[in-house]
């Protein structure tokens, strides 16, 4: 039994969809029984969040009884902010349990996660010292950002000690880890990729190389995310551009689309972003900061649509050259929009390097060797 540990986040994204696949990828790949506890930040309070992250968590005897109830023999832990926090873990080795655990984000060091503040990648905060991100808030309130500086300072080294194995999801983002000071033991660290799996069907982009359709990109409306990037780009290579997703952003980025061609759909469910993405010329994943993955760009990849990327974080490991152009540059996203509209070719050279990077029987061999230690 594998039991998977993860706090909700208020507004989910990419990270909730990859602790469901892992889950599924246990059942069905590993053959093994997977069993979720969870929390819910959106349930949370402020003061009960604070008291969370400044205590080191709650109610860790929750997580030691789920283990003995479940006779799990791995915690698979993902986010723990604000309530499971380090005790959570300690509870569960306690309870007899391997604790893995993964980081999705730069969160172990950085206080908003993404090392991305005031429109600009930040990384002053290193190791311990994470004095410049309580006094320059990225996402969320400033109590917050406050509360969750203060806890990375407590209570840092005491969570990596809980866990006997960590998993990153690229090489650039251990890199970023240890660059950043993380306390990690780097012969525990190993880089596994979320699974992407490749949607029933064939796009026709990859298929027949279509010219029609629309540049489509998806992901939260949040400034670190880069969508006014992909507004302009598209407005330049006269384009038509499609938009998925939801965040604190869609007020300006309405504003900056009003007389383009731009289309919002806010955020669809799975079915209907494969339809999104069937009808798609191309993929546009136009972040201004370090992905830790990039799992937009890898699903399009997977789904068959050709991707233009920003040359940033771990994007290069998943998009070769031809589709990548300097962060913020919507100049030169336009002429990579315009290069690589609807080639069936690239399409194919995407898919084939997602599945040796991300793909279900990959991920799988590598999951069942952190587990079994």
């Amino acid at each position: 039994m594998i039991l998977f540990l993860h706090h909700r986040y208020r507004t989910p994204g990419g990270e909730e969809r990859v602790v469901d696949d892992l889950v599924a990828l246990v059942r069905e790949r590993l053959g093994e029984e997977a069993a979720v506890l969870e929390r819910d930040s959106s349930t949370v309070g402020r003061a009960a969040a604070a008291a969370g992250l400044l205590h080191g968590g709650l109610r860790p005897d929750d997580v030691a009884r789920a283990v003995r109830l479940t006779h799990a023999r791995v915690l698979h832990a993902h986010n723990l902010a604000p309530t499971f926090g380090w005790r959570a873990l300690a509870a569960a080795r306690a309870a007899g349990a391997r604790v893995v655990l993964h980081l999705h984000n730069y969160r172990l060091v950085c206080a908003v996660g993404v090392c991305f503040t005031e429109g600009e990648e930040c990384t002053r905060c290193h190791g311990r010292d994470t004095l410049p991100g309580v006094g320059r808030p990225g996402r969320g309130a400033a109590g917050e950002a406050q509360a969750e500086g203060a806890a990375r300072a407590l209570w840092q080294r005491r969570l990596v000690e809980q866990a006997d194995a960590v998993v990153v999801p690229s090489v650039f983002a251990r890199e970023r880890l240890r660059s950043l000071g993380a306390p990690l033991d780097w012969e525990r660290v190993r880089v596994i990729a979320p699974p992407v799996g490749s949607p029933a069907g064939t796009s026709v982009h990859a298929a027949g190389g279509a010219r029609e359709g629309y540049a489509l990109c998806v992901g939260r409306l949040s400034p670190e995310k880069g969508v006014e990037v992909a507004i302009d780009a598209c407005r330049v290579a006269g384009v038509p551009l499609v938009v998925a997703g939801t965040g604190p952003a869609r007020a300006s980025l309405l504003a900056r689309a009003a007389g383009g061609d731009v289309r919002f759909e806010g955020w669809v469910d799975e079915t209907r972003l494969a339809r999104l993405r069937a009808e798609a010329a191309i993929a546009v994943v136009p972040s201004v900061t370090s992905e830790t993955f990039g799992l937009a760009a890898a699903e399009a990849m997977a789904a068959g649509v050709p991707v233009v990327a920003s040359r940033i974080g771990a994007l290069p490991e998943l998009v070769e050259e031809d589709g990548l152009c300097p962060p913020g540059d919507a100049g030169a996203l336009a002429a990579a929009i315009a290069r690589r509209w609807g080639d069936g070719a690239a399409a194919e050279r995407g898919r084939a390097r997602v599945a040796a990077v991300a793909g279900a029987p990959v991920v799988a061999q590598a999951l069942a060797a952190v587990y079994d230690g």
